[in-house]
């Protein structure tokens, strides 16, 4: 299994520092685990493969570039950190 983790600043809450941990077995298309916490408490969920293909539908996406939007969002480094903006709520 591999696994990312991530320091992020969400445009909900600037000030705020949150750590992002997303794991996945072959590849990020056929789902993954995401954790994310603020250093005091965790929150953790599942995406599945039929999630995944439902959103890039939803979003009238071809599945593959969605699915390399995920991984570049998701899971990418540094450069494309200011390429993506995440609000917690």
């Amino acid at each position: 299994m591999e696994k990312t983790l991530k320091k992020i600043h969400p445009v909900s809450d600037p000030g705020a520092t949150y750590f992002l941990q997303v794991s996945w077995k072959k590849d990020i298309g056929t789902g993954f685990v995401i954790v994310l916490s603020d250093g005091q408490c965790a929150w953790t969920g599942t995406v599945s493969e039929a999630e995944i293909s439902r959103e890039a539908a939803d979003m009238e996406m071809n599945r593959e570039k969605y699915v390399e939007e995920l991984k570049k969002a998701l899971i990418a480094g540094e450069e494309s950190a200011s390429k993506y903006n995440f609000s917690v709520s």
